[in-house]
């Protein structure tokens, strides 16, 4: 099948925006919160990868915005191995990368959830606006990810231009609350498996008219 380039929406043209989580890291496989630091991904983070460049095999991709963060390139590298296009210009920028969790990094939150209890812990992990000393909210992901994504994204996809972001889980949660616009009390409910693919359609206004998930990571709950 030839790869797909924009397609039209009331006769307009309409954009791709495709989000992809990196693929399981090191850290990932042992439970860990990575957060800023440069892991790299396993075995099956790399298969999950592939998975995810098969899924998109379909759309023509024009321009890639990366995490600077290993796990994110690396994923991305694998991607464009699956697609066959090696030479995709692609931008990295620390703007999409990890959730800082700073006095947390590097500990097991499966243990850490047997200290602090489930609600307290779900709370921290998924909430909106819970602090970590020396570290970031989801807020402040958000705060950081949105502008970027309305100065330098948004514009190439109002052009037409399908994009690829490969990021992270909550960089990538931030970009999705404020596309779907969901309410700071509901974003807790939502996660994004490793390799997973939110595909939105963009109209030349900057509107979503259109979701799709593919590449559906069922373990996501343990990652």
């Amino acid at each position: 099948m030839r790869p797909s380039r924009s397609s039209t929406y009331n006769n307009r043209t309409v954009a791709k925006l495709i989000l992809i989580r990196h693929g399981k890291s090191e850290w990932n496989l042992l439970g860990k919160w990575t957060g800023f630091t440069d892991i790299g991904l396993v075995e099956e983070g790399v298969k999950e990868a592939q998975r995810a460049g098969k899924a998109i095999q379909d759309i023509s991709i024009d321009c890639a915005f990366i995490s600077d963060l290993k796990r994110a390139q690396e994923t991305f590298t694998e991607i464009c191995r699956v697609i066959d296009q090696p030479t995709m210009k692609s931008i990295v920028h620390p703007a999409i990368k990890e959730r800082n969790y700073g006095v947390y990094t590097g500990k097991n939150k499966w243990e850490v959830k047997e200290e602090i209890g489930e609600e307290a812990f779900q709370k921290l992990r998924r909430g909106w606006d819970v602090k970590i000393p020396e570290g970031e909210t989801l807020k402040d992901v958000h705060a950081r990810v949105v502008p970027y994504y309305e100065q330098y994204i948004l514009p190439e996809l109002k052009s037409g231009k399908n994009i690829l972001v490969v990021a992270h889980g909550n960089s990538l949660r931030a970009l999705v609350k404020h596309l779907e616009d969901i309410p700071d009390d509901k974003i807790s409910e939502l996660e994004i498996g490793t390799g997973e693919v939110y595909i939105y359609d963009v109209s030349p206004e900057g509107e979503i008219t259109g979701k799709e998930i593919r590449a559906a990571n069922e373990s996501k709950g343990r990652v």
